[in-house]
């Protein structure tokens, strides 16, 4: 177990600056090359994950309204239920490593409540 460690926060100073001095996994920021990157492969998986709902949402949406539907887009395979953690483990036994999307088998496709 990990003792803990007690970090003295001059005044002035922020708190998480103080505790990434302290921190032994530093990592160097991001450059705006790899923030461009990364934004542009994250809008890439979006817009395949929407592809992907669009397509099969009209034929699942009238016998599962509102279940919960995750999606592996390189595979283009889906899993429904109205349970959205057994709809993620479902498809994490599938694929253990790939990024999933999830939505809901509505309107929008969107998850939470307002």
């Amino acid at each position: 177990m990990k003792e803990r460690q007690h970090i003295f926060v001059p005044r002035g100073r922020r708190i998480f600056e103080v505790i990434q001095e302290h921190s032994n996994n530093q990592r160097p920021p991001l450059s705006e090359e790899d923030k461009a990157r990364r934004k542009a492969e994250n809008a890439a998986f979006n817009k395949r994950c929407n592809e992907i709902f669009q397509r099969v949402c009209p034929e699942l949406i009238k016998d599962y309204y509102n279940w919960a539907i995750m999606i592996e887009p390189n595979s283009e395979d889906y899993v429904i239920d109205p349970d959205p953690e057994v709809a993620f483990q479902k498809i994490r036994s599938k694929y253990p490593n790939a990024r999933i999307m999830e939505m809901r088998l509505n309107e929008t496709g969107a998850v939470g409540k307002i």
